[in-house]
């Protein structure tokens, strides 16, 4: 008899998670590795918002926080919500969590049912799939490749729909290729949801201040669309706040009622001294994480530079977040050093046992042509860890 549940034994292990830990594990045996796997600012959060942080600590900001999160904070959002986005949400519509995934969690928990699917454009990020299935529902994969900069066409989304479709997950700037949508290809693909009033759509934008000159758009700015988007935002990727667990969502009124109802037998409210800085962070003008983009922006370059010399590694150029999703796929069937490469797992960790260098599996974003290498790391690290990896595959 399994002690454990399905529920768990069905679960993925998360890939980025999984290959950070190899790679820690290296690194505690004495191996230098450089690691290009998790998608984590190497900057510090800013000191505007730490200072936000140590002055809550000092006002006694102590107490359990309130389930959807603090009203000014609310508030703040909203604000937010208005001036980036162009979107009108009430504090009743944003439900403040520990993180964007625990927001993405809750909305496929008050939403999905038994048998609902969830269609997926992929690339996508690896824990949409796990919480569909933790949620019993199906992923449906629309699949793309590097041709058309991993994004999917209206006829695409149309074909993938079914009875059961129930929901659609958007993600833009892209983790893992760093694609973006353009308001023009968001508005095709809005076309066809327009057609199917009974489906959902999330728009991950986590990544939204992360680009490189392709204006940002809400999928919620379409008004045919707004009352059945659930706009999923936080402060970990911008602000570089990755460990303070802050992400909220701006959705209709009745599904923020349902996922504080549900946050409330799981984790009640957030991180309060997290929340009072995160307030610091939303009502902050871009202008202050300028050079934190600027710097990704330099290192963007200089890593499509380095890696598209090598041959077989078919690289293009992401338009946001700080993630390259190059296509290895000439290197399957091959045999390099005794190690025959079947597919985008083997060379990942090929690379990581040979060149010491952690990158992630394009199995676990819905690509098995690729690996997603991060460049929020230190210049130094990106060009020794791709000279690495061009002599490994030497």
């Amino acid at each position: 008899m399994d002690l454990l549940s399905a529920r768990i034994t069905s679960l993925p292990v998360s890939a980025t998670l999984a290959m950070a830990a190899k790679a820690r594990e290296l690194k505690n045996q004495g191996i230098d590795v450089i690691g290009l796997s998790l998608g984590e600012p190497d900057f510090n959060t800013p000191e505007f918002i730490k200072e936000a942080a140590i002055q809550a600590v000092e006002d006694n900001w102590n107490s359990y926080s309130p389930v959807d999160g603090y009203a000014d904070l609310k508030t703040a959002i909203c604000t937010k919500f208005k001036r980036d986005n162009g979107l009108e949400y009430s504090p009743s519509q944003i439900v403040v969590s520990t993180g964007a995934k625990q927001s993405i969690a809750n909305v496929c928990m008050v939403l999905l049912d038994p048998g609902d699917e969830v269609l997926l454009p992929a690339p996508y990020w690896v824990s949409y799939s796990a919480i569909a299935t933790l949620a019993e529902a199906k992923s449906t994969i629309i699949p793309s490749s590097i041709g058309t900069d991993f994004k999917i066409t209206p006829a695409q989304l149309e074909a993938a729909i079914t009875p059961k479709t129930k929901l659609v997950m958007f993600n833009s700037p892209n983790n893992p290729s760093g694609t973006i949508y353009t308001e023009e290809e968001y508005r095709a693909l809005g076309k066809v949801l327009e057609k199917h009033p009974d489906i959902f759509i999330l728009s991950d934008e986590i990544y939204e201040h992360i680009n490189y000159g392709t204006p940002h758009f809400s999928i919620a700015a379409i008004p045919e669309l707004y009352d059945r988007t659930i706009t999923v935002n936080g402060v970990a990727k911008a602000f570089a706040m990755t460990g303070w667990r802050i992400g909220y969502i701006g959705a209709p009124e009745w599904l923020a009622k349902a996922c504080n109802k549900m946050q409330g037998q799981i984790t009640s409210g957030a991180n309060c001294i997290a929340q009072r800085a995160t307030i610091a962070a939303v009502e902050a003008p871009v202008s202050k994480i300028n050079y934190m983009v600027e710097e990704f922006a330099k290192r963007r370059e200089i890593i499509i530079e380095l890696l598209s010399a090598i041959p077989g590694i078919h690289v293009n150029q992401p338009q946001g977040a700080f993630y390259v999703f190059p296509d290895v796929s000439a290197y399957f069937g091959k045999t390099l050093k005794g190690k025959t490469i079947e597919n985008a797992s083997d060379f990942a960790l090929y690379l990581l046992e040979e060149a010491h260098v952690a990158t992630v599996t394009g199995d676990a974003f819905g690509n098995g042509d690729c690996i997603r290498i991060s460049y929020a790391a230190s210049e130094e690290n990106i060009r020794t860890a791709i000279r690495r990896i061009a002599e490994a595959l030497q």
